[in-house]
């Protein structure tokens, strides 16, 4: 392992026993970590595609989305950061400085005057995401080794998402009652808060856990024992089939989300819904996702990662082409479920087959590449889906989406070998 943060044993150091059981009082406060970073992030998913149209009159698509192009950018590189920091650095500060990074967030969203304000908060945002969740879920893997992969990131991803569905859900209401500011961004303030307060005073590193796990790894290949991080990068990104295909889906499918996230709310709007319905459809999306994913985990230690990941994108492809054939609350709403139980297939499983295939040495590098590209798929979400809707309309920008998407789930059946979680 490259390096050795302070206070942790490069061997492992006496007592550092793996497992989730073993280790639960600490998981679950890392779960209740996510679940505000996920908090932090909903505050925006309702209220900030109606602030552009609505208060600072951004007429096209592809200006509107410019936050999230600023968000994923920005948090795919500290993706990519954030394994390399931890390792060298140790998990926890990491996470703390990830929090102290989104104190200003809230204050830009509220006192911003202009649309660029707002760009800018989400780049500190994508800063502080990039941060804050990759460690969580470094911590996580390193807690409960090998064995409960699956169910240790379908609860990681589940908190996060329930927390944006909720917050997303919570902030709707805000909005419908108070106006879009200040109150939505007040409920984001407060989990900084909280959030910031938890990782400094009882998260405990975990780093040590992760040599623990990497001196007694029995390695498919030998060679993959000790890899700089050149090598990781070009072993995940394009040689290994496993870690390759994973990584492509991983960025369709936030792909996908950058458009939910940005289209969605001003597509219902515009559909005739009130404020109030458009974020209960916002919510409803990231809450499918989020509490199945607390299954869909488990289901992947059991089944395999390939057959949830090929089926989770193709779930996903179809709801996307329901919403954009659709009208109405009501299949509006059916399309946000469907998609929301593809994405809980894909997402926590995705994230347990890295952790299979990569060696605990350079997992959290490993991680943070997939990460990379996984959150690149915001950026090129927003380019792709608001060019497409200038030019063609929402409904013609969803469907092209729904296409690449049923294609990145043809690639993994294609591409990804079968039972990685062995």
């Amino acid at each position: 392992m490259r390096g050795t943060p302070p206070g942790s044993d490069a061997a492992g150091g006496p007592g550092v026993v793996l497992g989730l059981r073993q280790n639960l009082a600490q998981f679950l406060l890392l779960v209740a970590v996510n679940a505000l970073v996920g908090g932090t992030l909903g505050q925006e998913r309702t209220v900030l595609p109606l602030l552009a149209s609505q208060v600072f009159n951004v007429g096209l698509y592809s200006s509107a989305l410019t936050y999230i192009l600023a968000f994923g950018v920005a948090k795919a590189a500290t993706n990519y950061l954030a394994g390399t920091l931890s390792d060298r650095f140790g998990r926890k500060p990491v996470l703390v400085a990830g929090w102290l990074i989104a104190l200003p967030v809230p204050l830009l969203l509220i006192f911003g005057d202009s649309w660029g304000w707002i760009v800018a908060a989400n780049v500190i945002l994508g800063v502080s995401q990039g941060l804050t969740w990759s460690t969580t879920v470094m911590m996580k893997m390193d807690l409960v080794g090998p064995e409960r992969r699956g169910l240790a990131m379908g609860l990681n991803e589940a908190a996060g998402y329930l927390g944006v569905a909720g917050t997303a859900l919570a902030t709707g209401y805000i909005a419908a009652t108070h106006g879009l500011r200040p109150g939505p961004f007040l409920l984001g303030a407060a989990f900084i808060a909280v959030g910031l307060g938890l990782s400094v005073l009882a998260v405990r590193e975990t780093h040590h856990h992760a040599a623990a796990e990497a001196a007694t790894h029995r390695p498919r290949d030998a060679r993959h024992a000790g890899l700089g991080s050149r090598e990781v990068f070009i072993l995940t990104s394009f040689r290994d089939r496993s870690l390759s295909a994973v990584s492509q889906a991983g960025m369709v499918n936030n792909l996908n989300d950058g458009l939910a996230w940005g289209l969605f709310p001003v597509f219902f709007f515009a559909g005739g819904l009130s404020v109030d319905k458009v974020g209960l459809l916002a919510a409803a999306y990231p809450a499918v996702w989020g509490a199945a994913q607390l299954v869909t985990g488990a289901l992947s230690d059991r089944y395999g990662r390939k057959p949830l990941i090929t089926g989770g994108m193709l779930v996903q492809a179809a709801a996307l082409a329901m919403v954009a054939a659709g009208t109405g609350f009501e299949t509006w709403l059916a399309a946000a479920v469907l998609l929301g139980i593809g994405t809980a297939m894909v997402y926590p499983t995705l994230l347990a087959a890295i952790g299979d295939v990569a060696h605990p040495s350079w997992r959290a590098r490993s991680i943070g590449v997939y990460r990379l590209w996984r959150d690149s798929g915001f950026a090129a979400g927003a380019l792709l889906s608001g060019i497409v809707a200038d030019a063609l309309g929402i409904p013609a920008a969803i469907a092209v989406v729904a296409g690449l998407t049923a294609a990145s789930g043809v690639v993994v059946a294609v591409r990804m070998r079968g039972a990685d979680h062995r």
